[in-house]
């Protein structure tokens, strides 16, 4: 599957978190927690491509997806996984065959030299809003958290609009 990503993101403190998650009328039973397993080439070639490799694991399934400037956006080439495959690949194996793989070769990254280097943990809700979705994530990494508000758009102009508003709406802009 191949999709265009527009997306508007700002980093929140805790208490600017808080506000919005009252401000939307969040609660607990909507959050979930997912984790994003990341890779490069010891040398950085997808970051160096304005690229970037993860595999998502959700409760009940694994998803790999290869993100690649495209316009205002990224496209994200992504291929669902079995446990197994995502196992495997955590282990050292070879990314699957499939477009992810395709498009690591079309911008010329060898998918031999791939290497997990991190993971992070998000706890995150999402809402529609205004034609596009807003994410707001608590952040797991290491002993860091942090916060941030996402918007998910399908176009660019409406989009930023309605972010700027979204952040005009609460104390910190």
């Amino acid at each position: 599957m191949k999709e265009l990503e527009i997306e508007f993101r700002n980093l929140l403190t805790k208490e600017e978190y808080n506000q919005l998650v009252e401000q939307f009328h969040l609660k607990e039973e909507d959050f979930f927690e997912q984790t994003n397993y990341y890779f490069d080439t010891p040398d950085f070639l997808l970051r160096d491509h304005n690229s970037a490799l993860r595999i998502r694991k959700r409760a009940d399934y694994f998803e790999l997806t290869l993100k690649t400037p495209e316009g205002d956006g990224l496209l994200e080439t992504t291929q669902l996984l079995g446990a197994d495959q995502a196992e495997a690949i955590f282990q050292g194996a070879n990314i699957p065959t499939g477009q992810v793989r395709e498009m690591l070769q079309t911008i010329g990254i060898n998918h031999t030299d791939l290497k997990l280097f991190g993971s992070l943990s998000t706890i995150r809700a999402e809402k529609d809003y205004q034609d596009g979705l807003l994410v707001f994530d608590k952040n797991l990494y290491g002993n860091i958290v942090d916060y941030d508000l996402e918007y998910e758009v399908k176009k660019f102009r409406s989009g930023t609009s309605h972010f700027l508003e979204i952040i005009k709406k609460t104390s910190y802009y």
